[in-house]
């Protein structure tokens, strides 16, 4: 066995064996999207993006991910990444830093891999993930394996770091499709104090707005003051991204 199995940041142990090379193939199999009139990045409306530019676009996965963030950047263009002109080529350094920094500013990331594979989709894709804060042994080549063996974060609050990720490059130009998760609002009939249940004033049990939106000024003014402020890297491409919006951030 090879000596990375022995790696602290190897996510696998007990017995092992290599599985046996298999022989050369002649001609390559065609990738997913090689005709850009069957592209799945192509044909993806931007609502199903985190955030949209004239010539970037940048998704999410379908559900939580076990990372802090999981993201692909994308060029609009049907392209390839050997494919680009001097200004995407020159744009996608500027995206992939900015990209990066977007994400390595949510709580409790402390690194985000960039990856680029192109095995299964020919429309250019970066891999962004990012690593958690003190998980040391996440760190390195193996992120990837580990982001479909840890437990997912909760839906909340991977939706408001999509939603803080969008904002973000959004203040840098383009438009920022995630949002955040609404307040849930709430109307208790009863108050407990140590055992003992009391009904809660009449002038108190009327049913609170659904959102910020149905309220009076004078509501919408203390709801504020009280309101908290909140294809796959092993091998399967995505076969649709999420939006923060679209199950809804």
């Amino acid at each position: 066995m090879p000596d990375f199995v022995r790696w602290p940041s190897f996510p696998f142990e007990g017995a092992m064996r290599v599985k046996p090379l298999a022989a050369p193939v002649e001609v390559e199999p065609p990738r997913s999207g090689e005709d850009a009139a069957d592209c799945i990045a192509c044909g993806t409306p931007d609502d199903s993006y985190i955030w949209v530019s004239e010539r970037w676009r940048v998704r999410a996965m379908d559900r939580p991910t076990g990372l802090p963030m999981v993201l692909i950047l994308e060029c609009r263009s049907h392209l390839d990444l050997g494919d680009l002109p001097n200004l995407l080529a020159a744009e996608l350094g500027v995206m992939t830093v900015r990209l990066e920094r977007a994400i390595r500013s949510l709580d409790g990331v402390a690194r985000v891999h960039v990856n680029r594979w192109g095995d299964g989709a020919a429309h250019l894709h970066m891999w962004f993930l990012a690593r958690p804060q003190g998980r040391l042994q996440l760190r390195g080549t193996f992120l990837s394996l580990w982001d479909d063996i840890l437990p997912v974060i909760p839906e909340h609050q991977w939706r408001e770091n999509l939603a803080m990720v969008a904002a973000w490059l959004a203040e840098f130009g383009g438009t920022a499709i995630a949002e955040p998760p609404h307040i849930q609002w709430e109307s208790p009939s009863t108050i407990t104090f140590a055992g003992s249940t009391v009904e809660a004033p009449a002038e108190h049990s009327a049913e609170r707005p659904t959102d910020l939106g149905n309220a009076e000024p004078a509501q919408t003014i203390a709801a504020e003051s009280g309101a908290q402020t909140p294809d796959s890297p092993n091998g399967n491409e995505p076969t649709t991204a999420s939006t923060a919006t679209s199950t809804q951030p």
